[in-house]
C-alpha cells in the first residue's frame, strides 16, 4: 500500500529521504488553532515539525501533512476528522488535546482502524475502559503525573493537604489520583473543592478556606488562563510563605509562567517534562527548539516531537499500512528528552518518569529547578480489554 500524509509549512522537502521508489505516509494533524487551547495547538505542532526535522531522515519515507482545526469543539473535531480519513484518506492522525475532543473521535478512529497517535489529552479512560488498538498516547495520563507526587509528598514531610481543581472530567480525575496515594501514605486530605470550570474568576472564597483549613499545603490542578489567574491570586493572598503550594505541572507550564511572574516563584509541581532535565537528549531537542522559537520547550512542545518521533520508529520496522503502523506504535521505545519512553501494550498508554520541580529565578528568568525524578510507572488496566489489531 502507499502510505501517505499531507504536507504543512513548505517543509515537506526538508522531512524527506533521497532515496529510490521512496513512498509517502499521509498524516493527518488533528489540533486546536482556534479557541481557548489554540497556543496549545500551535505548540504541539511546532515540536513535531521539529521531531520530523530531526529525526526525518531516518525513517525512508517521505512525510505529508493534512492540518485540520478542531477548534476544541468535539462536534467540529469529529467532522474534522471524518475529513481526513475519508476524503483526505491518511494513514495515521496526531493530535488530540481536549479530552472531549478524544472521546468524540475515538469510535471514528476505532471503527475506521486508522491508527491515532495521542499528543496531549491526558483522559485516563482513553487508555482504561474506552482503550483502542489503534489509539497510542505519547503524552501523559491524569492519574499518571498525579500518583507519584502523593507519596512524594508525604515523604517530605507533609501531613494536611487542601486540594483545588476545576470541576471537569480531567481536574477530578488528576485530585483523585494523588489523593489515593497521598492518603495511601499516610497523608489526609483536611479539605477539597471543585472551581466551576472556566467560570472562576474569583478563588478568594476558596483560598479563605484553605487558610482556615488546617492544612500544611494545598495541591491542584489549573492550566493556561486559570493557572494564571490561581497562581497570582494565591500569592496575593500571602498565602505561600505559611501555606505552601504544590500541584501537577501544568500549574506553572514554560509556556506561560512568566505571565504568571514572581508570584510563580516557589511552587512545586510534578510532571513529565521540565526543559531544565539534564540528559544529551533534553539539550539538543531544547537547543533546536529554542533557535527555532526564541525561547524554551513545553510540556507540549515535547509531546509534539516525541509523536513525530514514536511515528518515525514505526515506520522504521517496515510498517505500512494502518493496521501494521497502529501494530508498530504500540512496540515503540527510545530515549528521548523526557527520559526512556516505552508503550504499554496492555494499555497504550505511555510509560515515562515523572519530574519534581520548583519554579525558581534564573538568570534569563523563571527556570525549572528538578527536584526529584520519580520512577516510571505503567498505570493499572483500568477497564482496558485490549483487543489484537485487525485490517
Amino acid at each position: 500500500m502507499k502510505r501517505t500524509i499531507l504536507a504543512a509549512l513548505g517543509l515537506a522537502t526538508s522531512f524527506a529521504v533521497p532515496a529510490v521508489a521512496e513512498e509517502d505516509i499521509k498524516v493527518g494533524l488533528l489540533l486546536p488553532f482556534s479557541g481557548v487551547y489554540a497556543s496549545l495547538g500551535n505548540e504541539i505542532e511546532t515540536g513535531f515539525n521539529l521531531g520530523l526535522q530531526q529525526f526525518g531522515s531516518e525513517a525512508g519515507v517521505t512525510f505529508e501533512i493534512a492540518r485540520e482545526d478542531t477548534e476544541v469543539k468535539p462536534p467540529v473535531a469529529l467532522g474534522k476528522a471524518k475529513k481526513l480519513i475519508l476524503q483526505d484518506q491518511v494513514d495515521v492522525m496526531v493530535g488530540i488535546v481536549s479530552s472531549g475532543v478524544l472521546g468524540a473521535v475515538r469510535d471514528m478512529v476505532h471503527g475506521a482502524g486508522v491508527p491515532l497517535i495521542v499528543a496531549n489529552a491526558g483522559n485516563d479512560e482513553a487508555t482504561g475502559a474506552s482503550c483502542s488498538p489503534f489509539i497510542t498516547r505519547m503524552s501523559f495520563s491524569n492519574g499518571q503525573i498525579n500518583r507519584p507526587m502523593g507519596t512524594w509528598m508525604a515523604e517530605q514531610g507533609v501531613k494536611k493537604v487542601f486540594t483545588l481543581a476545576p470541576d471537569y472530567a480531567a481536574g477530578r480525575q488528576m485530585i483523585d489520583a494523588f489523593t489515593e496515594t497521598f492518603t495511601a501514605a499516610g497523608g489526609e486530605i483536611v479539605g477539597q473543592e471543585f472551581t466551576p470550570f472556566q467560570k472562576t474568576q474569583d478563588f478568594g472564597p476558596y483560598l479563605a478556606q484553605a487558610k482556615a483549613s488546617g492544612a500544611d499545603a494545598v495541591y491542584v490542578f489549573y492550566a493556561g488562563g486559570e493557572a494564571i489567574s490561581f497562581v497570582k491570586q494565591y500569592d496575593s493572598f500571602g498565602l505561600k510563605a505559611d501555606l505552601p503550594l504544590y500541584g501537577s505541572g501544568f500549574l506553572t507550564s514554560p509556556l506561560y509562567v512568566n505571565a504568571q511572574g514572581e508570584a510563580a516563584e516557589g511552587v512545586i509541581t510534578a510532571l513529565h517534562y521540565a526543559p531544565t532535565i539534564d540528559s544529551e537528549a533534553n539539550a539538543a531537542f531544547v537547543a533546536a527548539f529554542t533557535e527555532e522559537t526564541g525561547r524554551a520547550p513545553s510540556e507540549f512542545a515535547v509531546q509534539g516531537y516525541d509523536a513525530a518521533r514514536a511515528l518515525i520508529e514505526a515506520t522504521k520496522t517496515g510498517a505500512n499500512d494502518r493496521a501494521s503502523l497502529a501494530t508498530a506504535l504500540r512496540q515503540v521505545s527510545f530515549e528521548g528528552p523526557r527520559g526512556q519512553l516505552s508503550i504499554d501494550p496492555a494499555t497504550n498508554n505511555i510509560i515515562q518518569p515523572v519530574y519534581v520541580y520548583e519554579t525558581v529565578s534564573g538568570e534569563g528568568g523563571l527556570t525549572q529547578k528538578v527536584l526529584a525524578q520519580l520512577p516510571a510507572e505503567a498505570d493499572a488496566t483500568n477497564g482496558c480489554e485490549m483487543a489484537p489489531v485487525s485490517n
